[in-house]
């Protein structure tokens, strides 16, 4: 196993820039996923560790090696792919051993590492099928499985659950969790799924417009965002931002756009006389008798809790409640805010304000 590096990695189409000086340091068996929205640069970056796209200035080292010239074939890594990428006329076994074939392996070796990939996966009775008599969570873990048996030192997943329905890619994303827990492998894991990313990785890297936006663990990320754009992207609801300004008699209060009052616990001294945004997580905002009016736009009641969309501060706010709601689009609730986790944005530069 070995831990990977990119070192102020760069890529361009041309004259149009994609990766703009990467910087990202993985540890020997983390499992870090690079998330961002479409076009970020999050699978050009991961293709570029693979070799199949050449960088265009900066370093991408595995263990102690410098890859950048190195071919695919030649980096030590196996790749699971969106698209099972399977031989159809390939039984599972000959699917999962095609690269040790390749390889020219011995047939008592191949055997021995498919048995133990197939018996890591639940695949041992499904070893003389082919992929058409598959699902497609089977055909997935048999395009882990070809991974695992290459025994690499780094894995590589380019959005391998996109393919699969809802309830699967639940059981799938536990699946390869616990795999790499068993194996504690290096790996880099891709997605634009952020509730993906929040259940699984050990490291999250936030990309947008090919810069790292953050780094950092999934609650870090989730309780102290840098910035609105990973306070916007990571969280299911996402945060709701509200602009205004700090009282200048009283930093305990902000002021929203439509003249809105919302509690502030904490303001750091530098918020004072700046244009803001107030960003406040759907889980902090409670039912509260003596709380601010918010008129209701949207009730989404998912069983065990209730999805509220508000009118709140001039902007639409997302809520989740616990209790049952008996309320229609249109009549006024009453809300309270958990101040103590409200977070302040300098509304020009994107920041969070430290206090």
């Amino acid at each position: 196993m070995a831990g990977v590096e990119f070192v102020d990695v760069r890529k361009s189409f041309g004259a149009h820039p994609v990766i703009k000086g990467v910087n990202i340091d993985i540890a020997d068996g983390e499992f870090v996923i690079l998330v961002g929205p479409s076009g970020c640069g999050k699978s050009t970056l991961l293709r570029m560790l693979a070799g199949l796209e050449n960088i265009s200035a900066g370093e991408i080292r595995i263990g102690n090696r410098v890859v950048n010239t190195l071919a695919p074939g030649d980096r030590d890594i196996a790749m699971v792919f969106q698209n099972y990428a399977l031989y159809p006329h390939m039984t599972v076994a000959q699917n999962m051993a095609f690269s040790l074939m390749l390889k020219r392996s011995p047939k008592a070796d191949m055997d021995k590492r498919v048995e133990k990939a197939a018996d890591i996966l639940g695949l041992t009775k499904l070893l003389d099928r082919y992929p058409r008599q598959l699902s497609g969570g089977q055909r997935q873990r048999v395009a882990m499985g070809r991974a695992i048996v290459r025994d690499p030192q780094v894995f590589l997943f380019d959005e391998p659950l996109s393919n699969l329905d809802a309830k699967l890619r639940v059981a799938m994303r536990a699946e390869i969790k616990e795999l790499h827990q068993r194996l504690n492998t290096t790996t880099v894991y891709v997605t634009h799924d952020q509730i993906e990313a929040m259940t699984m990785a050990d490291k999250i890297v936030v990309m947008h417009d090919g810069i790292v936006e953050q780094v950092g663990s999934p609650l870090d990320l989730y309780d102290n965002p840098a910035n609105l754009f990973v306070a916007g992207f990571i969280g299911s609801p996402a945060m709701n931002m509200i602009k205004g300004r700090l009282n200048p008699e009283n930093a305990s209060q902000f002021i929203a756009s439509d003249g809105t009052i919302l509690p502030v616990a904490n303001a750091p001294a530098s918020a004072r006389g700046r244009e803001l945004v107030y960003g406040l997580r759907p889980e902090f905002i409670g039912l509260g008798a003596d709380g601010l009016p918010a008129q209701i736009v949207v009730i989404e009641p998912t069983g065990y809790e209730t999805h509220v969309t508000v009118r709140l501060g001039g902007s639409e706010a997302s809520c989740i409640f616990r209790e049952r709601i008996n309320a229609q689009p249109g009549d006024t609730l009453r809300v309270s805010i958990d101040a103590s986790n409200i977070h302040l944005f300098d509304a020009v530069s994107g920041r969070r304000l430290i206090a």
